[in-house]
């Protein structure tokens, strides 16, 4: 027990975790389920809950947790000794799983405790898990002859492996770019915190001037903000070729990774007996077919398209009207647009930037939740893995329910983008409830020195939503009341639902009762004017159809490449990608703009032709969010503390114990309509339809 991997007490000791923790760690845990499945294994007299799925899921759930640590550690602090040790342990852990799912013994027992006198009588989470269980032994090879298992599990070694390295490239060809500026006259539009950023991380490293970087807080406001074309087409380049064929080391390319990726699914999905790998993904999914996916998708295409291409011809008349650029680039849209945005609504994205302090916004969202869910939110102390973590709990009647940690910043080492993870799970164990825990991960600016201070970290308005967004998922994993650990919190809620309370909680930074409650002013302290919100709220769908393409375009192609693309044929995945854009997009990257090899969410987590779940869920969300809407027009409070309850009762602390479809009908009275989705994007709906 000397080895803090193996500590299950309490909280994940992370100050005494080292990378050579690691294999013993997972060896021990993989020898305590290795003879735990043996046993279970054995015939047995009866079969039970209790004398089966308890102890399975108590070995499993160690082995997962500690697993998770590892995986976490890597996307946060990553380290060569570290990546070494999680890479080394890979084919371990996926072998057992896959061994796991194709045990013909246990599928069994789970077949015998489905089809027992009994099954009638177990809670609905319970009948739901072993629903889910054989479901997923289908899908792991259970059903395959001998010979097909093992290469079955060689996919799934393969494709693990494949998909690490695809991160590991984008992680290291993120990390390697540096661009270097030492005459602050060619600086000219960026603001002062990102030069004084800049700056900063130039003096980190002992040199001068100004050093940018490809992670979203350096790379964006430059795209946004710097005068100079040059250093926008730089950037844009270098970060448009990451890990690709046009990087800057062949090792980092994912062009081969993509295509055996491809390969290898569709292998995999013709083992199982289907024709693609986008039906295998849409087994577990609220989507029925990939045809339904795509017909979803056309129609937001057909609904947006008109909007986009108003969008474009506005945006090139005034880069040739104001700004005197007549050959629009791909470097110019960010930097175009918010000219465009400042002198349309006559305020910046850096004005408003201004306004949100990171405690102000952190007490501005944890009123929104504390007075929806009647519960407190409480600083708490936890050991980190770095010291800009900030660690809370979550109590309900002075209980303890839930506890978070909070990684807001970018830094070398860590993955971009913001995501929640679980770091354990609701269940019931012999102790009693173990409580969740949760990872909220994001990567914004970190807090600069100005004037020898140390000022708190400044959000942009759309890094309040990604807070926000991250938040919505940390409570459905929090907030749950489901005790059995397969559809406690976010397990075994189908991926294209997931996105629901994460995109509904979005909708609150556009409130001004709760955005009056979470602005300061850096320097004077004041509140954000309502003038400047209105300004805000005037530009909230400023080129929302674009947006709405973009999103469409790439779920699109990440559909097609599982579901109709042939990855044994001569056209590539650049080719799919290309006739999407030429059939939806209006606009058309340069050619050497290479997105799919750092399209993380499909080839290196867990979207592959699930993409569209973005989409499918703002549907469920859009319209969920629209009950509070009406709730409001009848005179109640946005911040119902009643209709906070309605839907922690029906989606939230149900989780994954019955189908989604069916809690959003508990909350809404009747099935999803598309039309809250076209208003608050400013789409006119032209006829309700159901998704």
């Amino acid at each position: 027990m000397s080895n803090p991997l193996l500590n299950f007490e309490g909280l994940p000791l992370f100050d005494a975790i080292r990378p050579e923790h690691v294999t013993p760690a997972i060896g021990t845990l993989l020898d305590r389920c290795k003879s735990v499945v043996a046993k279970l294994e054995a015939p047995m007299a009866e079969i039970t809950w209790d004398n089966f799925v308890t102890p399975l899921d108590d070995c499993t759930e160690q082995l997962s947790r500690a697993w998770g640590i590892v995986g976490h550690l890597s996307a946060v602090v990553d380290t060569p000794e570290l990546r070494a040790a999680y890479n080394e342990n890979i084919p371990r852990i996926t072998e057992f799983w896959t061994s796991l799912s194709q045990n013909q013994a246990l599928f069994e027992k789970y077949k015998a405790l489905a089809n027992a006198a009994s099954f009638d009588s177990l809670s609905p989470a319970r009948r739901r898990v072993i629903e889910n269980t054989l479901r997923d032994f289908r899908l792991g090879g259970a059903e395959l002859p001998d010979e097909k298992k093992k290469r079955f599990a060689q996919i799934q070694e393969k494709t693990a492996s494949l998909s690490t390295r695809f991160s590991e490239n984008i992680l290291d060809a993120t990390n390697d770019f540096e661009l270097l500026v030492e005459d602050a006259s060619e600086l000219k539009g960026l603001p002062e915190d990102i030069l004084l950023a800049a700056r900063a991380a130039a003096q980190a490293e002992n040199k001068t001037g100004y050093k940018f970087t490809l992670h979203f807080p350096s790379f964006y406001p430059v795209m946004q903000y710097a005068d100079n074309r040059a250093i926008r087409e730089k950037m844009y380049r270098a970060n448009a070729t990451r890990a690709s064929e046009f990087g800057a080391k062949p090792e980092w390319d994912n062009t081969g990774i993509i295509r055996e990726l491809l390969q290898l699914r569709k292998e995999e999905a013709l083992l199982l007996g289907y024709p693609n790998y986008a039906e295998v993904s849409l087994v577990p999914k609220m989507a029925r077919s990939p045809g339904e996916v795509i017909s979803f998708l056309e129609d937001l295409a057909t609904k947006a398209r008109p909007y986009a291409e108003k969008d474009l011809a506005e945006l090139k008349r005034f880069a040739h009207e104001k700004l005197g650029i007549n050959d629009l680039q791909a470097w110019d849209l960010a930097y175009v647009s918010e000219k465009m945005r400042q002198e349309r609504y006559a305020f910046s994205v850096q004005e408003v930037k201004q306004y949100f302090p990171e405690p102000e916004v952190l007490a501005g969202l944890f009123r929104v939740v504390q007075t929806l869910y009647s519960v407190s939110i409480l600083p708490d102390k936890a050991p980190v893995w770095h010291p800009d973590v900030k660690f809370f709990r979550i109590e309900k009647n002075g209980k303890l329910i839930g506890q978070f940690y909070m990684d807001l910043y970018a830094r070398p080492g860590k993955r971009g983008g913001a995501w929640m993870d679980d770091a354990r799970s609701r269940r019931v164990t012999i102790h009693g409830i173990q409580t969740p825990v949760a990872y909220l991960t994001c990567n914004f600016s970190s807090p600069l020195e100005k004037d020898g201070k140390r000022q708190p970290a400044l959000f942009t308005h759309d890094e309040v939503m990604t807070l926000f967004h991250e938040f919505g998922h940390g409570m459905h994993h929090l907030l749950t009341r489901v005790d059995e650990l397969g559809v406690s919190g976010i397990s075994g809620v189908e991926w294209d639902a997931v996105e629901l309370p994460s995109q509904f909680m979005e909708n609150f930074c556009w409130e001004w009762q709760v955005v009056s409650h979470m602005s300061s002013h850096i320097d004077t302290g004041k509140p954000l004017p309502k003038t400047l919100f209105d300004k805000m709220l005037a530009a909230r769908n400023y080129q929302s159809g674009l947006q709405m393409l973009r999103q469409v375009e790439f779920s699109l192609a990440d559909m097609h490449l599982h579901y109709d693309y042939d990855p044994d044929g001569s056209r590539t995945p650049q080719d799919v990608l290309d006739d999407i854009r030429r059939r939806y997009a209006v606009v058309i990257p340069p050619s050497f703009n290479r997105f799919l090899q750092s399209f993380s969410h499909i080839f290196a987590g867990g979207y592959a032709a699930g993409y569209y779940s973005y989409k499918w869920a703002e549907v469920l969300s859009a319209d969920v969010y629209s009950a509070f809407e009406e709730s409001l027009a009848q005179g109640n409070d946005l911040l119902s503390p009643a209709m906070g309850a309605r839907l922690l009762e029906e989606i939230l602390s149900v989780g994954g114990s019955r189908p989604a479809l069916e809690s959003f009908i508990a909350f809404r009275g009747r099935p999803p309509s598309i039309d809250a989705l076209l208003r608050h994007n400013g789409l006119v709906a032209q006829t309700a339809s159901a998704c």
